[in-house]
């Protein structure tokens, strides 16, 4: 037999789930619209990169072939590893965890977790994946500089 104070604890408990839904709804529209304005703003400020002679360059390029970045667009983590490349005028392939599967599975399968940035690094037929954004730029200043 339900009593009063029953009902109140039910209504509650689908009042609050309501209100839980709503917040999160109202998160993650900030997200995406802060993921937007970062996005801007680095088109608008974008670094620029380092001159190098082509045959630099070139070596460059084959030596990045060797490197993909698992990333979230809006990310600002990401945001600043893309930055980091671009100061040191390096290409890697871009893989998108949050919107392919396939790379998302790829990332948790050899990385453990999805968690970006993520830079995968093949050397010597071994594979290292590297997490942090600042571990990635630090990596980048140390091999393309």
């Amino acid at each position: 037999m339900l009593r009063a104070s029953d009902k109140t604890c039910v209504y509650n408990a689908a009042n609050c789930n309501a209100n839980f839904k709503y917040v999160e709804r109202v998160m993650k529209f900030i997200r995406w619209f802060l993921g937007r304005v970062i996005l801007l703003l680095n088109f608008v400020f974008s670094p620029r990169g380092v001159k190098r002679s082509q045959e630099e360059q070139s070596k460059v390029n084959e030596q990045a072939k060797t490197h993909t970045l698992y990333q979230f667009e809006a990310c600002p983590f990401c945001v600043k590893v893309r930055r980091s490349m671009k100061r040191q005028s390096v290409q890697f392939e871009l893989r998108d965890a949050k919107n392919n599967e396939q790379h998302r599975a790829e990332l948790e399968a050899g990385g453990g977790r999805v968690k970006v940035p993520c830079l995968r690094i093949e050397k010597d037929g071994k594979t290292e994946w590297m997490y942090e954004s600042s571990d990635i730029v630090s990596y980048l200043e140390n091999q393309f500089a």
